[in-house]
């Protein structure tokens, strides 16, 4: 898995790259282009342990981008080991015309039952907001303030439960 000073030098490699295209040819290289690029550049660690999960946005294209040489396209992507858990979540929450908030409580959500469920996952939430115009970061969220919520509000709910019960 690519580490920060990794994903560091890529970034900065593929901009490097992505300047030279520019000048070269007076225009710039499309995102499909950028992630095929990218696809290419990570190719040669194939069956190493480094591996990389990266996204790229421009107008309504994202890319996945894994060192395997694997680039897909597509409009949503949950990359590593909580993935499935994160999926559960965003497939039953996501759909077009969602607000802003509504997919930043969604995305939320997903990262936190990732984190809940998967040993390995962290318990940061690192969002990114990605429009047509560019892209921005939101504040760096840890979710394990999120857990100790939840469990008191399991445990307010079965208290109320057993009140329920008893006054019945």
């Amino acid at each position: 898995m690519f580490q920060g000073a990794d994903c560091a030098l890529w970034k900065r490699i593929l901009a490097r790259e992505l300047r030279l295209y520019q000048l070269r040819h007076g225009r710039r290289l499309s995102t499909s282009g950028a992630a095929k690029l990218l696809s290419h550049m990570l190719h040669p660690f194939k069956g190493t342990e480094l591996r990389g999960e990266t996204t790229k946005n421009q107008m309504t294209e994202l890319f996945y981008v894994c060192s395997d040489g694997t680039r897909l396209r597509g409009m949503l992507f949950s990359v590593g080991s909580g993935s499935p858990y994160a999926y559960s979540i965003l497939d039953q929450g996501v759909h077009w015309g969602l607000s802003v908030d509504e997919a930043k409580s969604i995305a939320r959500e997903a990262v936190y039952r990732a984190t809940y469920r998967d040993a390995y996952s962290g318990n940061c939430v690192d969002m990114y907001h990605i429009t047509s115009k560019g892209w921005t970061r939101r504040n760096r969220e840890d979710l394990k303030e999120e857990y100790y919520r939840e469990k008191e509000r399991r445990k307010h709910e079965k208290t109320e439960r057993r009140d329920v019960t008893f006054s019945d």
